[in-house]
């Protein structure tokens, strides 16, 4: 009897160790930002329409757990940013529709961000690569290209407002011609030299953490495949399709160039490492008729891209590795969101979300370690005009005509698909997943149920349990259309 006791013991640890453990540890944080790379440009998520080679990504894929019905807190850039920052949606700000320039900062000093928090538990954190969440040069604002020069003293950045001990990178893609270093632009650059200087400034500072006992939060929000697509001479013409394609490539390969120097230095296998982008293809900067001969579709089966409330505006890649913690090569259908990134690392870190934190932000850390529980089960979407939709289960209700964004229907299709003149869209996204039965008139008991779950969502100031918190500014659902004169 003496004997089997510590057996039994050990047995029952067993049992309950993945949960327990991956709460105890403080592993290294790495996460990788694409800008505008589709859910269809992932050769491991698009197989059938998908032409363009990933295998840096599609290689992380196997070694990790990657989400099929993942999507960004936006379907375009800046709010994309704010909620993977904040773990809070960014149209509870003052931004409301579009992006922002320059300017004060969308993140008030009084909200906390994922890099604080870790900060807190004793990371050093990082970033390098793309901010776009609001910028001043010696202290005005100026986003035109060319006006700041290096010298420039940087204020409302990552330092001062994103709460990062290091930041190596740019503003936005307008402003791609200055390099910052921590809050001083240091040089020119050519929008060219942007992706292998990220690249080589991500791999310098693994390498400089190898010997450091400290565990570090590194945040590389590229610039690529964006517009300037400018992909470095060795890469021009690899994917024979053109050149959004080759840059693509050429970013899947800096992500590889960073698994490599995790790997280079034995950082992996004490490494979270999570692979995302902020929204869909970009239908204005990517060729896409050129890819569609090719018979490349950026969002694979989903219909709509970048700008667009459809789900090819918002359902984006989303890889996540960490060895012993996550199986190899397993997949995961759970709703999730790049706002759920802070409350998962609180979860792994055992940092205590206060009342006012993360408030649209729920932990998929379950999800990571196989257990069973779904935490997310509605999500609230935002396109580029400012227009909502819903997604509870298998339903998604849009409170809009249209895209909401820069794609447009033909006249024909709307009448088939049932759109015509009709101010709000549902879908059954089990059986229909490009978005093509509007099922609105015919199931109205089910879309009101999601309009007042959406409309109470926004009321409360959160979407998770918690004190109901205020929204910064008055959140107005129906959009008025913008109307242009006509040229004479």
């Amino acid at each position: 009897m003496k004997q089997s006791i510590p057996l039994l013991i050990l047995c029952s640890i067993s049992l309950v160790t993945p949960c327990l453990r991956a709460k105890e540890t403080r592993p290294n944080i790495v996460v990788m930002l694409a800008d505008d790379m589709g859910f269809g440009e992932l050769q491991c998520l698009n197989s059938d329409q998908g032409k363009i080679l990933t295998p840096q990504l599609d290689s992380m894929a196997k070694s990790g757990m990657i989400f099929t019905d993942a999507h960004s807190g936006s379907s375009v850039c800046t709010p994309t940013r704010y909620g993977l920052m904040t773990g809070r949606y960014a149209w509870r700000t003052r931004l409301q529709s579009g992006v922002m320039r320059g300017g004060e900062s969308l993140i008030a000093q009084e909200t906390r961000t994922i890099a604080e928090m870790l900060k807190s538990k004793g990371y050093h954190t990082a970033m390098i690569g793309k901010w776009h969440l609001g910028m001043k040069f010696d202290g005005i604002e100026n986003h035109h290209r060319g006006a700041v020069k290096p010298g420039a003293v940087v204020t409302h950045g990552p330092i001062d407002f994103g709460g990062f001990d290091v930041f190596h990178g740019f503003h936005y893609a307008r402003q791609m011609d200055l390099w910052i270093d921590n809050d001083r632009v240091t040089r020119n650059i050519e929008p060219v030299e942007m992706l292998p200087a990220l690249t080589a400034q991500a791999v310098e500072y693994i390498a400089g953490r190898k010997r450091e006992a400290q565990p570090f939060f590194l945040y590389i929000p590229w610039n690529a495949p964006h517009s300037p697509v400018v992909p470095s001479k060795d890469w021009k013409g690899k994917s024979g399709i053109n050149g959004h394609a080759d840059f693509v490539m050429q970013t899947d390969d800096s992500y590889g160039q960073v698994v490599k120097a995790l790997k280079d230095h034995g950082l992996i296998n004490n490494t979270l490492i999570i692979c995302s982008s902020d929204n869909g293809t970009s239908p204005h900067s990517s060729g896409v008729q050129q890819l569609r001969e090719a018979g490349h579709f950026s969002s694979g089966k989903l219909r709509g891209m970048k700008s667009d409330i459809w789900d090819g505006g918002h359902r984006v890649p989303f890889l996540v590795s960490w060895p012993g913690y996550i199986k190899p090569n397993s997949s995961c259908d759970d709703l999730v969101c790049l706002t759920d990134l802070m409350a998962t690392v609180a979860d792994i870190t055992g940092y205590k979300l206060g009342e006012s934190d993360a408030v649209d932000s729920l932990s998929f850390l379950p999800a990571l370690l196989g257990e069973n529980p779904k935490p997310r089960t509605d999500v609230i979407h935002h396109s580029i005009h400012g227009n909502f939709a819903i997604r509870q289960g298998k339903w998604k209700m849009i409170a809009c005509a249209g895209s909401g964004g820069w794609s447009k229907s033909r006249a024909s299709d709307t009448a088939k698909r049932g759109e015509a003149h009709t101010p709000v869209q549902l879908y059954n996204m089990e059986t229909d997943i490009a978005e093509q039965n509007n099922l609105a008139s015919i199931m109205p008991e089910i879309t009101q149920r999601l309009r007042n779950l959406l409309d109470t969502q926004i009321r409360n100031g959160r979407s998770t349990l918690g004190a109901a918190q205020e929204n910064d500014v008055p959140v107005v659902v129906e959009k008025e259309k913008k109307r242009h004169r006509k040229k004479k």
